[in-house]
């Protein structure tokens, strides 16, 4: 195993390696590469086995990124999108005109639009492993396809069901807009401008770490396999790419969350879009590990601790990617193997979760407006028997329960804790809490137990408080 740190970033380095480095035998390829990164730059890189006798792999080493692609492929519809050519409304038959010929699973479904297919959501049947099988179709043979009939899992539009073909189909309208091949339009409007020269769709991709060869895993008997060329089915995974190229790419995807604005290049696809991308456009019930769904191209998780997670794995003949990054911060881990369906996502997952539950700066902290901080003051000195500030309450306040009863309730439940204890000792309280900048929780000691109170404020500006909840907790 080889590694490389990099002092000027921020991450650590060492349980990235330690998880490879844990890998079981039978679950491993040939080879791996793997690297972490934050909105800095790549931060450590490390490596196992060979993609040649005596050659080790490394980040400029080449792997196919299989369904990775499925982002280059999202970017360049919303860039169409953007540019006011096409919506993500149109139905799909606006752009293969063969797919006229399939019959809806129902009377009344809706033919898929752009949209749907671009949120796995155009009722097809998942379609592992078949699709991986089907790169070099030409269009003529995809329409052949279509023409003789398709299956559907789903109304069009209702569930979310992971499909390559769906991507395929994507392609196919991202080249009718363009007027050349969907290959073309990929390599000028997003792998040049970028500079990612080691991306491409061929094997003779120009890495100067030379391009790995795919085989079957351990377990399966470890054969080589061939490249398959590119063809209809290359928007649902026909790229090959690097460590550092990926890397780059992920963070310019990252990029678009960062407060400070950092980022270059935004004019291939704008920030916003960029974080229309990563949220959750269609849920996704039966994904293991945490809450969360897919995007445009992308899978996005919801941490309770660190937010958004974004990610998209590739598995494709002989290869296997990964790649991941938190939202808020934009650290981040890629890896490559170059075995069938390794599942190189398991330890890059372990090891983005270990990144961060090692940083605290990646722990998201929602912090309050001035005015709910104001409000949190006043609120507290109303309760305790002071006047109410003009302004400080809505008028849904006194409507939805009078003062007076409120003031009643609070006494009785100071009173309950044994009154106020302002002495300062004891335990400290919990600090205070926020899920959105207009909502706060916080805590009060009392004789035999903490009252605890939570405010929400309106949309209006100035902002007035809405809800005011308090209660007793933590008896003693």
């Amino acid at each position: 195993m080889t590694t490389t740190p990099h002092p000027a970033g921020s991450a650590s380095p060492t349980g990235i390696d330690a998880v490879f480095a844990a890998r079981p035998p039978e679950r491993r390829g040939p080879s791996a590469v793997w690297a972490t990164f934050d909105r800095s730059g790549q931060t450590h890189d490390g490596s196992s086995g060979e993609i040649a006798p005596g050659r080790a792999p490394g980040v400029d080493t080449a792997y196919r990124i299989a369904s990775c692609t499925k982002s280059f492929t999202a970017t360049a519809l919303l860039a169409q999108r953007d540019a006011g050519l096409v919506s993500l409304d149109a139905p799909i038959t606006d752009f293969v005109p063969a797919f006229a010929e399939v019959v809806l699973p129902t009377a009344d479904s809706p033919v898929p639009t752009l949209r749907m297919l671009l949120t796995m959501s155009a009722g097809f049947p998942t379609d592992d492993p078949w699709g991986d099988r089907q790169e070099s179709l030409t269009d003529d043979e995809l329409d052949a396809l279509l023409r003789a009939g398709l299956t559907f899992d789903s109304v069009p539009g209702t569930t979310f069901a992971y499909s390559n073909l769906g991507f395929a189909l994507v392609g196919r309208a991202i080249a009718a807009v363009a007027g050349r091949p969907y290959r073309e339009v990929v390599e000028s409007t997003i792998l040049e401008p970028l500079g990612l020269s080691a991306t491409g769709f061929e094997a003779t991709v120009p890495a100067t770490g030379g391009v790995a060869t795919g085989h079957r895993r351990a377990s399966d008997g470890g054969d080589a396999l061939p490249f398959s060329g590119p063809g209809a089915f290359s928007p649902i995974g026909g790229l090959f790419s690097t460590v550092t190229d990926l890397t780059r790419w992920a963070r310019w995807l990252g990029s678009a969350f960062d407060p400070e604005g950092r980022g270059d290049l935004d004019g291939i696809l704008s920030r916003a879009s960029r974080r229309e991308m990563q949220q959750v456009q269609r849920f996704v019930p039966a994904r293991a590990g945490h809450p969360g769904g897919y995007g445009f191209g992308l899978f996005v998780e919801h941490y309770p601790d660190h937010g958004p997670v974004v990610s998209h794995s590739g598995g494709y003949p002989g290869f296997s990617a990964h790649m991941r990054w938190q939202a808020a911060t934009g650290l981040g881990a890629i890896g490559f193997e170059n075995a069938t369906y390794s599942k190189v996502s398991e330890p890059i997952g372990l090891a983005l979760d270990g990144i961060m539950a090692d940083r605290p700066d990646s722990r998201v902290v929602v912090r309050p407006w001035s005015e709910t901080t104001a409000a949190r003051d006043a609120v507290e000195a109303v309760v305790r028997g002071g006047a109410v500030p003009d302004g400080l309450f809505s008028e849904n306040v006194e409507l939805d329960v009078p003062l007076d009863r409120r003031r009643a309730s609070w006494a009785a439940l100071v009173e309950s804790v044994g009154g106020w204890d302002d002495s300062g000792d004891g335990d400290p309280l919990p600090a205070d809490e926020s899920t959105a900048p207009s909502h706060l929780v916080w805590r009060r000691r009392g004789a035999r137990g903490d009252v605890r109170f939570e405010i929400r404020l309106t949309p209006e500006r100035p902002p007035r408080v809405q809800t005011v909840t308090v209660t007793s907790e933590s008896p003693r």
